[in-house]
């Protein structure tokens, strides 16, 4: 039609309104001087993990290639000749077995058993009873491991022992033996001391890691019919699984580091039946001065509680949950 002008599309022209508009540079909330300074903050701590962590493993790795008298401060590097001398040692795989059976029955006793107890507490149905709960299985885990090994071993004792005394009050007084004197039931007693002192602490964790669950999920659960045992195979299990990764780091790096409760009860006898890898240091280091094979000792034992930690911090940051 005459006199009409064609416009451009506004497609076109919002386009190019868009091209030619500038945006204001979002300015970052913190400046390089800022991060600077930041950065300054982090010195004191550097300092001390550098001081008080990484340096001493320097050292000991050091002192595992030398003979060392801490004593006489003689000291002559010998290579790898501890570490040889490690390998032929059988009470050192001795102490090495005891280790891993008591990581393995720690396992059992405080990742397993005490997140079923935990769920057992949380599924009470007054908030009185199960603070109650969280507090009589949580007594044990606020005595002091020296203490635990000193009441265990009057526990143990074969001749006025509670033990020994209540089997035969029940008619089993054949069952009756010196716990802590013959190398069959020695260690397996000081695990057993062990158990009853670390289970509270770790059901009181998972109880905190049960009571982040949504209860909807529960709820919903039971009006579709499902049942506790499948409630949590379904629904506890795979949401506790980041508390549960953190408590088999835990569990077996102090499993790799007990010390305490066999240096009270056993000392590492009988004929060193209940020898771990901390009181086997300690014999070597302090009671026969060869401070260069209790640095090896040392060694093996940062490396065993290294590897296992990283392999399960992959293992569950591959399975972390998302909420």
């Amino acid at each position: 039609m005459a006199g009409t002008v064609i416009d451009k599309p506004r497609t076109a022209q919002a386009s190019s309104a868009r091209k030619s508009k500038q945006y204001p540079k979002v300015k970052p909330m913190f400046g390089r001087k800022h991060t600077a300074r930041g950065v300054w903050w982090l010195v004191p701590a550097i300092a001390v993990l550098i001081a008080f962590v990484y340096w001493p493993l320097l050292q000991n790795f050091a002192f595992s290639m030398m003979q060392w008298d801490i004593y006489s401060g003689q000291s002559e590097f010998v290579g790898l000749e501890n570490f040889s001398k490690l390998a032929k040692d059988p009470v050192f795989y001795t102490a090495l077995g005891n280790n891993f059976l008591y990581a393995f029955i720690s396992l059992v006793f405080q990742v397993a058993g005490a997140l079923v107890l935990a769920v057992l507490i949380e599924s009470r149905r007054t908030e009185r009873l199960r603070r109650c709960l969280r507090a009589l299985y949580f007594i044990p885990s606020a005595i002091s491991l020296t203490v635990s090994g000193l009441l265990f071993y009057f526990i143990y004792e074969p001749q006025l022992g509670m033990l020994n005394h209540l089997l035969s009050a029940v008619n089993l007084g054949h069952l009756a033996q010196p716990w802590l004197g013959q190398e069959s039931t020695a260690m397996m007693g000081i695990i057993m001391m062990s158990q009853w002192q670390g289970f509270g602490y770790s059901t009181l964790l998972f109880a905190v890691a049960i009571q982040r669950i949504p209860r909807d999920l529960f709820e919903a659960a039971e009006l579709d019919g499902i049942g506790p045992l499948r409630q949590f195979i379904h629904i506890t299990v795979p949401l506790v699984r980041e508390m549960t990764g953190l408590m088999v780091i835990v569990t077996i790096s102090g499993a790799f580091q007990v010390f305490n409760e066999v240096m009270v009860m056993t000392s590492g006898g009988p004929n060193n039946s209940t020898q771990v890898l901390g009181t086997w240091l300690y014999e070597n280091g302090f009671s026969r001065n060869d401070f260069g094979y209790a640095a090896a000792i040392a060694t093996i034992i940062f490396v065993l509680t290294l590897v296992i930690g990283l392999l399960q911090m992959w293992y569950t940051k591959r399975r972390r949950v998302q909420w």
